[in-house]
């Protein structure tokens, strides 16, 4: 398989974003060695699969991470903006952008200030990245700003399950060492009620338990679902 070349976008979005504004260089090399493991051993390439399956058109994907998504994305997608404020992270995920099957362009950016024009995509994808972003209601805006009318969002998110006992725990957690420790991440955050918060359109969407066995962590409560940009009403 040839080496795609990545291209540049211009920034044109709302907002003017530097190009490194996460900086979390020590977690980033953890994560990228964790997350390749996670692939096989946890089942993430069959979850990631499932997240992007029939999926077509332009997509926006936020929090690219090193970019595990890209070997999944059908070829029915012409192309994909990665949008990654992390420097280590970003360099990972256009090394992988080269080895994927579709188009991918990476880069800098907030996800609260999408570098990218208003309604300019046909899909939007959310993975692992609701966790750690600075302001979920304005990156969930954005998201609905740069997506067509009737445009979907896939989201693959962990956050707050497991009854009392462990919602207190992950709260706990979020206002200690978790947030340093992880690179941003909060284990209490709830991506399904950010979304409908946020005016889209939820359909279909599934909680999961990660790992299946095991013993129940504060990060072992997922969600895997689909929502959508209401076709009738203005981001």
């Amino acid at each position: 398989m040839p080496l795609r070349r990545v291209r540049r976008i211009s920034p044109t979005g709302s907002g003017k974003v530097r190009g490194d504004c996460v900086h979390h260089p020590l977690f980033a090399r953890c994560y990228a060695r964790l997350s390749v493991a996670a692939e096989t051993r946890a089942g993430m390439a069959g979850l990631r699969g499932r997240l992007l399956a029939g999926l077509s058109g332009r997509v926006v994907e936020i929090g690219a991470g090193n970019g595990l998504n890209f070997a999944h994305y059908p070829g029915t997608v012409s192309e994909v903006v990665a949008i990654e404020p992390e420097r280590v992270m970003r360099g990972l995920a256009r090394d992988a952008a080269l080895r994927a099957e579709v188009p991918v362009d990476v880069v800098p950016g907030a996800a609260e200030a999408l570098p990218v024009k208003s309604e300019a995509f046909d899909a939007a994808v959310c993975s692992l990245v609701l966790c750690s972003v600075r302001d979920v209601p304005r990156a969930l805006a954005e998201l609905r700003r740069v997506l067509r009318p009737g445009g979907e969002l896939r989201f693959l998110e962990h956050g707050v399950g497991g009854g009392p006992a462990m919602a207190f725990t992950q709260r706990a957690l979020d206002r200690t060492v978790w947030p340093h420790l992880a690179g941003g991440c909060h284990l209490s955050r709830d991506p399904v009620g950010a979304l409908r918060d946020a005016g889209f359109e939820l359909g279909p969407y599934r909680r999961l338990v990660l790992p299946e066995r095991g013993p129940r962590l504060p990060v072992s409560y997922w969600v895997l679902g689909t929502a959508w940009q209401p076709a009738d009403d203005e981001p």
